[in-house]
Formats: C-alpha cells, sequence, structure tokens
C-alpha cells in the first residue's frame, strides 16, 4: 500500500506552521521544540499541500510501502460491456470530436457503488487526484481508484467513498487558501455543494469513452470555451432548449463536472478549479463539461449538424470584413 512519510529539514524550516495549518487531515503535530512533524503519518493520503505550502521548501513527502498493493485482488470482477456497446461509445466519440474539432478524447467516469464488482482495470502505481485521473484519461489512461488511491480527501469525501476530514466540512482550509473571504463564505460554498452519502461508493473508474469497459454515469469534454459553447448548442439543435448552467470555480472535476450532471440529470458546464488547474497540465484556454451518457446520441446528431455550415462559417468568421 501507497503509505507516505514526511521529512522536514530543520535547517530550513522557520517554524512559521503553514503546513500544520494547511493540512487538510490533521497529519501534523508540533514537536518540544517547535517543529512540525508527523504525528499521524497512517492519516496521510499524499496530497502534499504541507510540501506546497512550505514557503521554504523544507518538506519532503515520499510515497513508501507496496505501489502494488491491491487489497481487492481476490475479488471477482465485473464483466465488461458488450461488443456492440463498446463500439457504439467509440462511433460516439469519433463522430463528436470530428464534429466539433476536439483535441482530448471525452473522459467515461463511473462512481461505483459500494455494492458492485469493480472493472478489471489496474489502479495508478501512485496516488493521484481525481482531477488528475481525469487529464490522464483524456490522453488514453484507464484509472481505477479505490479511496486508498486517491490523494484529495475533499474528492473521496463527495464523492461518498470517505467522511468528510473537519477542515473541509468546516471549510476552514478554504479560507487558509484565500480563496474566501471568511468562514461564512466557506461554510456557504461547503453546503451549497451536492455530496454522495459516506461509504455508499466504493470506487472511481474514468477511461475514455472509446476504451471504456463500464457503462459511466457521466461524460466529460475537455475543450476551449468556442468548443463548448458547440457543445451547449448541440444538445439544443433539435429542442432550442437553454441549460442551466451552474459554476463556482470549486471543486471543478468533483462536483460542476460530474456530481451535478449525476445528481441532476442535466448538463453542466466549469471553467476549472483552483485544485484542478494547479495540480495538471490542463491549459489556460481549455474548460470542461459533463454530460449524462444518455445525452451522447442527440449530442453526436446535432453535432453533425452544426458541422454542416454553422461551424465552417463562424469559424471562418464569415461577416468579418477583409483588411484591405
Amino acid at each position: 500500500m501507497a503509505d507516505y512519510t514526511i521529512t522536514n529539514d530543520a535547517n530550513r524550516c522557520v517554524q512559521c506552521g503553514l503546513c500544520v495549518a494547511f493540512c487538510p487531515c490533521n497529519v501534523l503535530e508540533f514537536n518540544e521544540e517547535g517543529y512540525p512533524y508527523a504525528a499521524h503519518p497512517e492519516k496521510c493520503v499524499g496530497c502534499t499541500t504541507c510540501s506546497g505550502n512550505c514557503p521554504k521548501r523544507a518538506l519532503l513527502v515520499e510515497a513508501t510501502g507496496d505501489a502494488t498493493y491491491n487489497p481487492f485482488a481476490d475479488e471477482d470482477r465485473a464483466e465488461p460491456i458488450s461488443d456492440e456497446l463498446h463500439a457504439e461509445y467509440a462511433e460516439l466519440q469519433r463522430s463528436i470530436m470530428q464534429s466539433l474539432g476536439l483535441r482530448w478524447q471525452p473522459v467515461a467516469v463511473s462512481l461505483i457503488d459500494k455494492d458492485e464488482l469493480l472493472p478489471d482495470v489496474p489502479m495508478p502505481p501512485e496516488n493521484l487526484r481525481f482531477c488528475q485521473a481525469m487529464m490522464a484519461a483524456r490522453r488514453g489512461a484507464s484509472i481505477l481508484m479505490p479511496p486508498h488511491r486517491h490523494s484529495c480527501p475533499d474528492g473521496t469525501s463527495i464523492f461518498g467513498m470517505t467522511g468528510v476530514p473537519e477542515k473541509l466540512a468546516t471549510g476552514e482550509i478554504y479560507v487558509l487558501f484565500h480563496k474566501v473571504v471568511n468562514a461564512e463564505a466557506a461554510a456557504r460554498m461547503v453546503a451549497e455543494r451536492p455530496t454522495l452519502p459516506p461509504k455508499s461508493r466504493r470506487a472511481t473508474y474514468v477511461a475514455p469513452l472509446a476504451k471504456t469497459v463500464r457503462e459511466p454515469e457521466v461524460v466529460v469534454f475537455t475543450g476551449t470555451p468556442e468548443q463548448m459553447m458547440w457543445l451547449s448548442m448541440s444538445m439544443s439543435y433539435y429542442t432550442g432548449h437553454r441549460h442551466d448552467f451552474h459554476a463556482s470555480g470549486f471543486n471543478s472535476m468533483c462536483v460542476e463536472a460530474v456530481l451535478l450532471p449525476l445528481t441532476n440529470d442535466e448538463p453542466n458546464i466549469t471553467f476549472g478549479c483552483y485544485g484542478c488547474r494547479a495540480a495538471t497540465d490542463i491549459g489556460e484556454d481549455m474548460m470542461f463539461m459533463g454530460v449524462p451518457t444518455h445525452l451522447l446520441p442527440m449530442i453526436a446528431q446535432g453535432a453533425a449538424e452544426l458541422a454542416k455550415k454553422a461551424i465552417p462559417d463562424s469559424r471562418n468568421k464569415i461577416y468579418v470584413e477583409p483588411i484591405m
């Protein structure tokens, strides 16, 4: 299992206490000399929030133990989807990407229920944040992550895999990060986000839509604002419906791209969040949209129609006069 050791370089440490304050899982405490140390290493999930906020880079967080540890090795695995459904997903991916000119593969997301069998998919050798797994999946990776392979306690608690650490439940950590002005604003942000019941899910599974071995609940697209506009219009092509999107800059991947589409059965757009942008290679010009899987055929059909005239005309700037 990927346990973690936290080493503090006393020659660099200025005893500012930021690492202790920022640790979301209360791993660190001060020793008798006033230096931080890992008093509760068993609580560490490897998020590196402590070392990332150390102004002197005095802390080093390292993974130890057996990286291949798999507590589910003796379990039966879920049967993969049929060849017919696999081919359908692959064609939907090809069609939508071609019509909209998407660079990144749409990501199929599954939140696996506590009573479900796990798919036969490898776990990552090191803990990842959910947003990091999502960015890897858009490049082609298939990743299964039970709670002990997640390095973000915010994501695991939002997805109902674990309880909520106190600093996250109260919103204290968000004030420390200067994401909100005070505890009252932080508490409102936490209260307004949806979460699944604790211990109701046992793992997340992400993969490119064309490679998924399980029927996903949600599919997440990555693209430019212009591409997200056409994606939205693809869903409105046959109905004219205007979508009610909810975005905040908080918990982008877990709440806005996945959980809101799942719980509301409606598409949702998101601009990314602090954690997603700080911990992944997502470009400044990229954003995301999560859609319930059953909407994919309508999206593919609408996008194909838009690609016949509206999309090329718009991209060719047909109403812009040439410069003489």
